[in-house]
């Protein structure tokens, strides 16, 4: 798509977001892939739509204004890249517009808006925060005639009950042979809501031959912050990261979609800074555990595994259309060793270089 978008007039993210501008043919593709789109059934509510509002904005001939509702309906979900003929990065343009906008206080907030995504951005990536903000949130359901408004969609969605505090040991030694050593994103809001994802990981890693460290020092991947357009919040939590997870392990492990998609994108978010190249190295060291298992091979398959079985498996957004993991999955709860896994060749190859596979 031909723009007048001025890259260098929007700091170091800018030359990326006109590169994804510059991609779109505009065919349409991605309507369909679209929930939005499908919810609204508004042009501007879709990638293609949002893509024409964020360059005239980008180029000053748009107020931001104009275009806010519409960016901020977007789920980033990115089910529009996987669909595009065109492989436009829509991902290098809505985080970094959402940022430039937010920086710039272009987006117009009412006071309810901005102490919800205050609240939100101060208690969900800390797990300590988050868990009392929970507890917090049944006194405001029992006193909900008095709690504003804007907050009160928060009081609905927050849990009434959430599991016991688990805490995860700093290292988990393999069991029998070690084949590899990793380290684990523990991650915030799910360490709080299911611990137990932590502790399953752990386990199954371990019975394969694995040792698992888990960084003390670590701290939320930061996806929060960057997909609401909070790029200094971001590049804390990134570098935060950066210096926790230790450099004498074959890999980074993840096991949230949204997560080990936001580690991935730690080069855009120091984009311009320090610690670019740092960032660069990082996130090619980030994968995802079914991934890892998968080119690794089972030693162990899952319990059951020769019996008929008959399960149900929901793709996450960020896992299969931001970082392209579908197969994988299926084929470690199928007990595939790795070799019959598609996919696995293209991806990730760590393990290969390091001797595992």
């Amino acid at each position: 798509m031909l723009h007048a978008i001025k890259p260098e007039e929007h700091g170091p993210l800018g030359e990326a977001m006109a590169k994804a501008v510059q991609a779109c043919v505009h065919c349409g593709f991605c309507l369909a892939a679209c929930p939005t789109y499908r919810e609204f059934g508004q042009e501007m509510d879709s990638p293609r739509g949002r893509i024409v509002l964020m360059k005239q904005v980008l180029e000053g001939a748009l107020p931001a204004t104009a275009a806010q509702t519409h960016i901020d309906r977007c789920l980033g979900c990115l089910a529009c890249e996987p669909a595009c003929p065109s492989g436009v990065p829509y991902r290098d343009l809505i985080s970094p517009f959402r940022a430039e906008m937010e920086a710039e206080k272009k987006f117009v907030r009412t006071p309810g808006e901005k102490v919800r995504r205050w609240l939100a951005g101060k208690t969900i990536p800390f797990p300590g925060r988050f868990r009392a903000a929970l507890a917090g949130a049944k006194v405001g359901r029992a006193l909900r005639p008095l709690v504003p408004s804007a907050l009160r969609p928060m009081l609905e969605l927050a849990p009434k009950d959430v599991p016991a505090r688990v805490a995860l040991p700093p290292l988990t030694e393999a069991r029998g042979e070690r084949r590899a050593r990793v380290a684990l994103l523990a991650g915030c809001a799910q360490q709080v809501l299911d611990p137990d994802i932590n502790v399953a990981t752990i386990d199954v890693l371990a019975r394969n031959g694995v040792e698992v460290v888990v960084p003390q020092a670590q701290g939320c991947c930061g996806g929060l912050a960057w997909h609401t357009g909070d790029l200094a919040a971001a590049r804390g939590f990134a570098r935060r990261n950066l210096d926790a997870f230790p450099e004498d392990v074959d890999a980074i492990l993840t096991n949230a979609a949204g997560c080990g998609s936001a580690m991935h994108e730690y080069h855009l978010i120091l984009r311009g800074t320090a610690d670019e190249a740092r960032a660069e190295a990082f996130r090619r060291r980030v994968i995802d555990v079914s991934v890892f298992l998968a080119q690794l091979g089972l030693r162990e398959t899952p319990r059951g595994s020769g019996a008929k079985q008959v399960v149900a498996y929901h793709d996450a957004c960020h896992l299969a259309n931001a970082q392209g993991v579908r197969a994988e999955p299926r084929g470690v709860a199928a007990g595939d060793s790795g070799g019959g896994v598609a996919g696995v060749e293209r991806r990730a190859p760590l393990l290969r270089e390091r001797g595992h596979v």
